[in-house]
């Protein structure tokens, strides 16, 4: 149990429990054991910010104790609470869909930033590969005449971004649809936005245990190269993008030239790219020519 020495038979006080798990998480070799602690409590206790001198109920207790067993055992904290804050909303998990992550916060804020003026007129937007929905729902938060369109190869993505559509109040201007990318769209969109798989199959096994063994295979793998999704963006947004539209694609390390190249190809002009809070080219804008 998650009890300081010398505890045993007295409930741990919020603050003593909290050390204590830090103490067996560092023990295990977490390299981020007080912050992790710190929010498998809140998660436990159900708030932020607890009183550090309340005590933990037996109930509480045991599903911390538990929560700390899967972290060991290299579980990542938010798939263990099955939720994580992205764009300041909560947003569900599942087994099939990434964790939102902040760096692709950086496509949200490319977004509205580029529509400016334009944030309050009735825009359709397309989200391809939705997963939890996060990319959609920011933007639609944001932008409260809009209407939004999510795609994703897997039901079980699209049900959970349904999910995170209700929880965060914008279901009634939200879609969700099992489909691979454009294929049988009829429309036209004033904004696609996309996360593609962008890894490399054979880096697949390199990357680390708590992506490769808890994250869709089907949400990284992008290929060979890792470029498959974005030679199908070529060929195919020109199709369902609205004249004076706008494409916002997230790319991973080193493919910014490759994705540029690509896009060009297919008749798209690259306006700007946005770095991600490391510095990192994360967001790439494109118009048609």
């Amino acid at each position: 149990m998650i009890r300081p020495v010398g505890a045993a038979s007295a409930a741990p006080t919020v603050a003593d429990a909290r050390r204590a798990l830090a103490a067996r998480l560092l023990e295990g070799g977490s390299e981020s054991a007080a912050l992790d602690a710190r929010i498998m409590l809140e998660g436990a206790l159900g708030e932020r910010d607890p009183d550090p001198f309340a005590r933990l109920d037996t109930e509480t207790e045991a599903r911390l104790d538990a929560f700390a067993a899967r972290r060991l055992a290299d579980e990542p904290v938010w798939r263990i609470l099955g939720e994580r804050e992205f764009w300041g909303l909560p947003f569900r998990l599942s087994a099939a869909t990434l964790e939102p992550r902040p760096d692709s916060e950086t496509l949200v804020e490319a977004a509205l930033a580029c529509l400016a003026g334009r944030r309050q007129e009735p825009l359709s937007v397309l989200d391809l590969g939705t997963g939890t929905g996060c990319l959609l729902i920011a933007v639609l938060s944001e932008c409260p005449a809009a209407t939004g369109l999510g795609i994703d190869l897997s039901p079980e993505a699209c049900e959970t971004a349904r999910s995170n559509a209700v929880l965060n109040g914008v279901s009634d201007r939200a879609l969700f649809q099992q489909g691979s990318w454009t294929e049988g769209l009829n429309r036209r969109f004033d904004l696609i936005l996309s996360n593609p798989p962008y890894i490399r199959s054979d880096e697949i096994a390199t990357l680390d245990v708590s992506v490769r063994e808890h994250d869709p295979r089907l949400a990284l793998d992008g290929g060979d190269d890792g470029l498959q999704p974005y030679r199908v963006f070529a060929g195919a947004l020109a199709q369902v993008l609205a004249p004076g539209g706008l494409v916002v694609l997230e790319i991973g390390a080193g493919q910014e030239a490759d994705v540029i190249s690509l896009m060009r190809g297919g008749g798209f002009a690259w306006r700007d790219s946005q770095r991600d809070l490391g510095g990192h080219p994360r967001a790439l804008i494109f118009t048609l020519r």
